[in-house]
């Protein structure tokens, strides 16, 4: 048989185009242009993004505060007596659910007595963002107007030293141990189990004993600070000790690195960006379980000026005391994290 030629570039014919992929749900896909995925390799943003970022992360709760506060259309179920007419049981400043309120005029009117009047108006527990704004000036500057209260200043030093030596104790006796937890698995399992087992234990229900062991004062409440992040703490640096490169240790261990001089010149190194950045999460824990302690044993501290305040029904010094308590924890985080940047430049890619 003779052999068919092969056509030529020349030739008419042309050749056949691929057959299109299959689109997803049908839809094609257009040709040359990627689509995009909003999720994917985390890469740090533009300064200037990032602040917009965080910016905008503080405004949006504070605008829609500020919108429940003051659009009365949103959510304001009660009305303030501004004037109370000739009912008898009504007093200006008085707050009463719109509903009664409008029973009261109904009845004025048809009595053809004077009828009360009031405006919209929120709960007392939800004060405006600028009467909580003046109130945590006043409080923060001014002596409080009751004899038997306490100054908010007074109050937060006293629970600032709470934090500083509950928080500095548990750090003495955590932080080695998990070191150690990490490095030497024997130590690790002679010890984590039970561990694990105490941290799912409320610190809080040690209360009672840490009275009766400690005393009524700051005993206990240092005490509940330390039952509340020492677990935590050994648990959470022993996991940071595992994570050293073996290659390290064992460049470390040819070169004659032992024991106690292996861990303190090449492990604790190794890990210490890290650890640090640890304690400073864990020094948030500290201020949660605050609250919690100072309600144990006698009264005291910033815990015991928000009771107070409650009591009194001065919910904006409330809101005042917990924005302090929210200041000084970031302050004391951005000043920890620049000093971190100042003590480990060579762990600024990792931060």
């Amino acid at each position: 048989m003779r052999a068919r030629p092969l056509p030529s570039p020349t030739d008419d014919a042309a050749p056949a185009a691929p057959a299109p992929l299959p689109s997803v749900a049908g839809a094609a896909a257009p040709v040359g242009r990627a689509r995009r995925s909003w999720i994917g390799v985390a890469r740090p943003l533009p300064p200037r993004k990032r602040l917009a970022l965080t910016l905008l992360s503080f405004l949006l709760p504070l605008g829609l505060w500020a919108a429940v506060s003051y659009l009365p259309f949103l959510w304001h179920p009660l009305v303030e007596v501004t004037n109370s007419g000739e009912v008898a049981w009504m007093e200006p400043g008085m707050r009463v659910p719109k509903a009664a309120f409008a029973e009261e005029v109904a009845a004025a009117s048809s009595a053809g007595t004077e009828a009360p009047a009031g405006r919209p108006a929120n709960p007392v527990y939800l004060p405006a963002p600028h009467e909580v704004a003046v109130a945590l000036w006043t409080t923060l500057t001014a002596a409080p107007p009751q004899r038997d209260a306490i100054w908010l200043p007074a109050s937060l030093w006293h629970s600032i030293q709470i934090i500083f030596w509950g928080f500095t104790i548990s750090s003495i006796f955590g932080v080695p141990l998990g070191v150690l937890c990490g490095a030497q698995p024997t130590i690790a399992r002679l010890t984590e189990p039970v561990i694990e087992f105490v941290r799912y234990l409320p610190a809080p229900a040690f209360g009672a004993l840490m009275v009766a062991i400690l005393g009524i004062y700051d005993g206990p409440k240092i005490a509940i600070i330390v039952i509340g992040t020492f677990f935590q703490q050994v648990l959470v640096i022993a996991n940071t000790t595992r994570r050293v490169d073996p290659l390290l240790i064992e460049a470390a261990l040819t070169m004659g690195s032992r024991n106690l001089r292996l861990i303190r010149r090449v492990v604790v190194p190794a890990v210490l960006p890290q650890l640090y950045r640890d304690q400073r999460i864990l020094l948030g824990w500290a201020w949660t379980y605050l609250i919690v302690a100072e309600l144990i044993g006698t009264s005291s501290g910033i815990t015991f000026f928000i009771t107070q305040q409650a009591r009194y029904q001065h919910f904006d010094n409330v809101y005042a005391a917990i924005l302090v308590i929210g200041f000084i924890g970031i302050a004391t985080d951005i000043a920890l994290a620049l000093l971190g940047r100042r003590l480990f430049p060579y762990a600024r890619a990792e931060a």
